[in-house]
């Protein structure tokens, strides 16, 4: 019978920390957000200081990302990166970053965070940006002499910009 009274003592002290709305999760602690460091806007706050080329972007991309993403972004134990314009519409949508993504700025996130899979967040900010701006340019994108910072990765018009719905439920907002 303790043991029971322990178990609902338990969920009830688990169900006090969690969100009344929908009776899940808690708001992160100061310590986990530092962790996961600053969070990158779609209109790029958050974004740090420094500069990427498709040239810097070319040479980072060999050594770090094409064992997984192949040598062009054409995918292999890695997701696909390239290709895949015009076909969300079709029976077989292929969601890569030039077909699918909305904001750069949250591909500059994602590498950030996330990338290489074996080792999340080597990268420092200008090889990020570098291989954001590598990325951009093989899926046409971005010129050849593209340079990615703070200031024009912002600025950059993903091709599915505009293929995404807001969500209308007014308690999100």
């Amino acid at each position: 019978m303790w043991k029971v009274s322990a178990i609902l003592l338990a969920a009830a002290a688990t169900l006090s920390a969690q969100s009344p709305r929908y009776g899940v999760g808690r708001p992160p602690t100061p310590e986990e957000i530092r962790e996961l460091r600053s969070a990158i806007a779609p209109d790029g706050t958050g974004l740090p200081e420094g500069t990427g080329t498709v040239a810097a972007g070319r040479e980072l991309f060999a050594a770090q990302c094409a064992r997984c993403h192949g040598p062009t972004g054409e995918g292999d134990v890695g997701a696909r990166l390239v290709g895949g314009q015009g076909t969300l519409r079709t029976p077989r949508p292929l969601k890569t970053v030039g077909s699918f993504w909305p904001y750069a700025t949250t591909l500059w996130d994602y590498i950030n965070r996330a990338m290489p899979f074996d080792r999340p967040g080597l990268l420092e900010p200008p090889e990020v940006y570098a291989a954001v701006a590598y990325v951009l340019n093989l899926n046409g994108i971005i010129e050849e002499n593209g340079v990615m910072d703070a200031t024009s990765l912002p600025k950059v018009k993903m091709p599915n910009r505009d293929g995404f719905v807001a969500d209308p439920r007014p308690d999100v907002r």
